[in-house]
């Protein structure tokens, strides 16, 4: 079938003709073709603020005010001027409002966002594109050396208060908000939160939770889940009634002699590090058939790094879709730092569900790599049920990208000279990416 690249052309057959199912966003990409922007502006008059992004779908532009207080929301208004011929480079032709930022953005709205004692985290924006909702965070001042409370992580900086903020950007009004006290999570490029669809995972470095907030079309936000600690929402309620029950027989048989013992359940790892440990071992189990070179395998795999495993810490999770989550592990050193792409991780995945670990990378950073080379586009964080998804090329989609990436990999491969550091520049590499 002829195809013009006149833009009258393109126009007139897009009113006479209906693209094929799923494929308007590709119709409408072929007017760039068309409309090409050639010619930058320098020396614009902005406003004092501090701009931030565009939302994905380009509706808004979000900024902040300096002092971090408030949330300043414009509407770009897209194509605003153009010049006769191929050369603008002489901008003569061009208004003086060109020069002005207005004439490219209307302001909506100016709301105010974090109060008095707060900040807000300008690092940190989630947009849930279906209800043009937007996600921010402000916090307090961090307190480095935190006072240790009951299941807190030794090392890990506090916030005596964390917002997150919910926002129909639409017209600017709050709609609801969690609140996160004496707690501390990586706001940083959102490394600490990821949005799904409708779902939202926090994660709270201190206390080694993972807390999934459903995003309701009304716009609350409602608490999904909490892993960590526990796993089931029973969890809790079956531990306290069990040490309820062997505390009322202690105290048949010691007549309440022994209240100054300390509190069993401070020594249980939480339910997720159960889980992980023991997926960890039944691995293990599994690679040898006899009893003997299992138990020299489970002493040299398992319980040689029995205590390093114990150590680790969440660092980031995301989810790959409604029912399984991809969490990163890794030392709880680096558990706020602001770059922890470039040291040694491990990588789960969870499912939620079952509450069951079901894959864990130890430093097998071929097998990872290929998992992410077969499946990339279940690693992006933007929900696949994104129309425009559908029209990004990857590795996964792509044969003209999977050999580029092969290409990429078979030089990096014959340069570097060290294995270990090969590894764990793939394992970065699926990090930075996938996080």
């Amino acid at each position: 079938m002829f195809k013009t690249n006149n833009v009258t052309s393109r126009i007139f057959e897009r009113q006479i003709r209906t693209p094929a199912p799923g494929t308007s966003v590709h119709s409408a990409r072929r007017f760039y073709e068309n409309l090409v922007p050639s010619f930058t502006i320098y020396d614009v008059e902005c406003p004092d603020h501090s701009f931030f992004k565009f939302t994905d779908d380009g509706q808004y532009f979000v900024c902040f005010s300096r002092n971090r207080q408030d949330l300043i929301v414009y509407r770009p208004t897209w194509l605003s001027f153009s010049c006769k011929g191929e050369d603008c480079d002489n901008n003569q032709e061009l208004p003086p409002q060109v020069k002005r930022f207005e004439s490219f953005f209307t302001q909506l709205y100016v709301k105010p966002l974090a109060s008095c004692n707060e900040l807000i985290c300008k690092d940190f924006f989630l947009y849930m594109e279906s209800n043009q909702f937007g996600i921010f965070a402000t916090s307090t001042a961090q307190i480095q050396d935190a006072r240790g409370t009951d299941g807190a992580i030794l090392g890990v900086p506090s916030f005596e208060k964390i917002t997150i903020h919910l926002f129909r950007l639409e017209d600017g009004f709050k709609l609801d908000e969690k609140v996160f006290h004496n707690d501390c999570v990586n706001l940083t490029h959102n490394m600490g939160a990821f949005l799904y669809d409708d779902l939202l995972a926090v994660v709270s470095l201190r206390y080694q939770t993972i807390h999934i907030l459903q995003i309701r079309d009304s716009g609350n936000l409602v608490d999904v889940r909490a892993i960590g600690a526990y796993c089931r929402e029973d969890d809790e309620l079956f531990i306290n009634s069990s040490s309820q029950l062997a505390g009322n027989r202690g105290d048949l048989v010691d007549n309440g002699t022994n209240h100054d013992q300390p509190n069993s359940n401070n020594s249980f790892l939480s339910g997720i590090k159960q889980r992980l440990l023991s997926f960890i071992f039944r691995e293990i189990w599994s690679e040898e058939t006899d009893q003997t070179q299992r138990v020299q395998c489970l002493k040299k795999k398992f319980y040689f790094h029995f205590q390093d495993y114990v150590d680790l810490v969440i660092l980031k999770v995301q989810f790959l879709d409604r029912h399984h989550l991809l969490i990163k592990f890794g030392s709880v050193d680096v558990g706020a730092s602001r770059n922890t792409d470039q040291l040694p991780a491990f990588f789960a995945v969870y499912n939620m569900e079952t509450t069951e670990i079901v894959a864990f990378y130890q430093n097998a950073a071929d097998e990872l790599y290929l998992l992410f080379e077969r499946f990339c586009d279940h690693f992006h964080a933007t929900s696949i049920n994104s129309m425009y998804m559908n029209f990004i090329s990857s590795h996964s989609n792509n044969i003209h990208a999977l050999e580029q990436l092969k290409s990429m990999k078979n030089k990096a491969t014959s340069i570097s000279q060290d294995s270990a550091r090969h590894d764990n520049a793939l394992l970065d590499t699926i990090s930075s990416i996938v996080f």
